[in-house]
């Protein structure tokens, strides 16, 4: 608990000068500009069209009744139903929630799945709470919210400590309000129960994808390159894990110490390995100092993941982690950075990184797998057929690289850089969805 509020306390410090939805909307304005959107097209686009506050009771273990808040943004469904995480996070807000489901917006329209983008949050700690109060928060959420959500409206699935048996829970409420068994509710769910093969995998391996695809271009073998990687959870495990089967060298790793409540990193020049480092490490993407000490890896201060000596920079954990200052302690060595965070660069830092010639793949498509196989899920679901492993993962590369190739091909015939070249393919296909629809 302790943790929680000094955590809470320097998020209270850093609320004053980043709010991620002040960000989200800046981009967008960027964009906006590019495209010379109307008045009324970016008014619409700049908010959220809904969003939902709503308090979870929960009769706790020791018998009181707490209220827990939550919340649900859908930002846009032009293309289609709304589709996003919910994260149960003690720190959340809804300035988070509603740049997030923002970021889902351009994501799902930059890979090109008839989606739109929403997000949802509870504020609460999973450290802190029984399996049983955690079932209580889950299906008091969709309780509160079931006549918003659903296949055909508004589709979950998991994020931030939020899990499959998480997305259960939440699904078997929702069937039993609506009195029928509706598994494209929710997507993330355990493979058996309505899951797809591959779901886990799905983002880091989508991330992995579109670093291959610049790599190819930069004139670079994967094989020889090196990495450091913010982050050990699940997007950052399986980014490592196809980053090492495709030949790259991962050098270090940082994740958040529970214990001495701050982030924390491991190096080894001799490369990372990930069996040995993911035995040492906790279900929260915490690994075990002792052990991996034991293990002869090198600790170091967390913020030095992004000072390494290495060719590419994986930032999979927190947003705001790559501002104006920290772009002149990145090693001159580095080439590419690859987002699987959502927001890790400050807008400032972008232009200077542009100057120093670091490709930048941004966080709405370079983590955009996750959502795309949560669409193939949802698709499974709703026909109650299918597809092996390989089949998902092989749709998956096809649509991260294609989207990634488009992406690439306007920045180079516009001279953009590729985050603003996403945003133009992605902002411009929303925009004409709503212009179509008559919304504006």
């Amino acid at each position: 608990m302790l943790c929680v509020i000094k955590e809470v306390k320097k998020q209270m410090c850093s609320d004053a000068v980043f709010n991620p939805f002040v960000v989200a909307q800046r981009q967008f304005d960027r964009v906006a500009d590019l495209l010379e959107l109307d008045e009324a097209t970016r008014a619409l686009l700049r908010e959220p069209m809904r969003e939902y506050h709503v308090s979870i009771p929960v009769r706790m273990d020791d018998g009181r009744v707490k209220v827990f808040r939550g919340f649900r943004c859908q930002h846009n469904d032009a293309l289609g139903p709304s589709k996003g995480g919910i994260r149960f996070h003690p720190q959340e807000t809804v300035d988070t929630i509603r740049a997030l489901s923002m970021w889902m917006t351009w994501k799902c329209a930059v890979v090109g799945i008839p989606l739109g983008g929403a997000k949802g949050g509870v504020i609460c700690d999973p450290h802190d709470l029984s399996a049983r109060e955690q079932e209580g928060i889950c299906r008091g959420w969709v309780r509160q919210l079931a006549k918003v959500v659903g296949p055909l409206a508004d589709v979950p699935a998991p994020d931030v400590m939020t899990n499959a048996e998480h997305m259960l829970w939440m699904l078997d409420e929702y069937e039993a309000i609506h009195g029928g068994r509706f598994p494209g509710f929710i997507t993330g769910k355990p493979v058996g129960m309505g899951g797809s093969l591959g779901r886990t995998e799905a983002t880091g391996y989508g991330l992995i994808f579109t670093v291959r695809e610049a790599l190819k271009e930069m004139g670079m073998d994967i094989a020889e390159t090196t990495a450091s990687v913010q982050g050990f959870g699940n997007v950052a495990q399986y980014a490592v894990e196809l980053y090492q089967m495709m030949g790259g060298k991962v050098t270090a790793i940082s994740c958040w110490d529970q214990v001495a409540c701050t982030p924390f990193a491991y190096r080894k020049t001799a490369g990372v390995d990930l069996g040995e480092l993911r035995g040492v490490t906790d279900r929260f993407g915490g690994i075990d100092q002792e052990k991996a000490a034991a293990l002869g890896y090198e600790p170091i201060p967390g913020e030095k993941w992004l000072e390494q000596d290495v060719d590419i920079l994986i930032p999979a954990a927190m947003e705001n982690q790559i501002t104006a200052e920290a772009v002149g302690r990145i090693s001159g060595r580095v080439k590419l950075i690859a987002e699987g965070a959502n927001g890790p660069t400050a807008p400032e830092a972008d232009p200077l990184l542009v100057e120093r010639g670091i490709v930048n793949i941004p966080d709405f498509l370079a983590n955009a797998g996750g959502v795309t196989c949560s669409y193939f899920e949802q698709v499974q679901s709703n026909m109650n057929f299918y597809w092996p492993r390989d089949e998902v993962l092989g749709r998956l590369d096809t649509k991260m690289t294609d989207a990634f190739l488009a992406v690439s091909e306007l920045a180079r015939r516009r001279n953009l850089s590729l985050r603003d070249a996403a945003y133009v393919i992605a902002v411009d296909r929303v925009a004409k969805a709503s212009k179509d629809r008559g919304w504006v």
